[in-house]
């Protein structure tokens, strides 16, 4: 993966497939201490101790349609190149977190990439999962909680042209505003 937003929307759709009914992702780029860190929480099925051990090697997944899961050793490498670490954290029946952590101005760091397309792909294509959004550079915050909008939207879909407009908008403007003053 060429971009830190693709790792989120990876983790994500693992959250999915947990069968996770509420994802919390959370990006938090703090400049005085050059960190760039990502976390990815959900209330799916959880792993066992044995699992997480397991989950960073590339040739250990729970998916039945391929023999690899290379999205978290990936990750996990390209954190620990950037002077930075991963960690999972997991109860089962209660969900999993997954948290990443690099130096912010490391050469070698991954863009950070859209965001807004990543936020916006999520919430479009799981209409039933509570998505908890959380953007912050320094003391600018970016939030977004679905619940508000599912709830304006009275069961309109999101899919619908003028909805699609109008989140991407908000997302791309939203984005935009905090990291200007980065």
């Amino acid at each position: 993966m060429r971009e830190l937003a693709l790792h989120l929307l990876d983790i994500a759709e693992n959250s999915v497939a947990a069968d996770a009914k509420t994802i919390r992702i959370e990006i938090c780029e703090d400049i005085s201490r050059d960190r760039l860190s990502m976390k990815v929480e959900d209330d799916g099925k959880g792993m066992t101790e044995e699992m997480v051990q397991r989950v960073t090697d590339p040739f250990v997944t729970s998916r039945t349609t391929r023999k690899v899961g290379l999205g978290l050793p990936l990750l996990k490498e390209a954190a620990e190149a950037c002077n930075g670490s991963l960690t999972i954290t997991s109860k089962v029946g209660k969900g999993t977190s997954v948290y990443v952590d690099f130096q912010r101005s490391h050469i070698d760091r991954m863009p950070l990439g859209d965001i807004a397309t990543t936020f916006l792909n999520l919430l479009i294509a799981h209409p039933p999962i509570h998505f908890i959004f959380r953007y912050m550079i320094g003391e600018k915050e970016f939030y977004l909680d679905d619940e508000t909008i599912k709830s304006e939207l009275q069961g309109v879909s999101m899919t619908e042209p003028v909805v699609l407009t109008f989140l991407r908008n908000f997302f791309e403007s939203g984005i935009h505003s905090i990291q200007t003053v980065a």
